[in-house]
């Protein structure tokens, strides 16, 4: 098996970062745990969602978690690769709308 930075073994121990600052770990899961609490959207939606920002924020372990998660969840690799795409153009036309700043700040100062 190839090292890398990431070691998937590591995500099995997320719970410990309680260890150091009980109060603010213990409050972070129980918010963790009631966000992903069935409500307006259903538990596989949710996993979705998960899914696509885990691939907007570059988190390794994120990725990994919700895809065993949307699997569980009855979703399908189209819906996962549909998802991922969908936060691919959200992520550029971020990175793009703000050219619009260094437009305005490029003609502001050259001028």
């Amino acid at each position: 098996m190839q090292k890398t930075y990431y070691d998937p073994k590591d995500l099995k121990d997320f719970g410990k970062i309680s260890e150091w600052d009980q109060e603010l770990g213990d409050k972070f899961f129980e918010y963790y745990g009631k966000v992903f609490e069935e409500g307006a959207l259903t538990a596989r939606e949710k996993s979705l969602i998960a899914l696509a920002v885990s691939h907007t924020v570059q988190c390794a372990y994120c990725i990994d978690a919700y895809t065993s998660d949307g699997l569980k969840r009855g979703l399908e690799r189209e819906e996962m690769m549909e998802a991922v795409h969908v936060a691919a153009a959200i992520k550029s036309g971020a990175t793009l709308v703000h050219g619009v700043q260094m437009m305005k700040k490029y003609d502001k100062l050259s001028f």
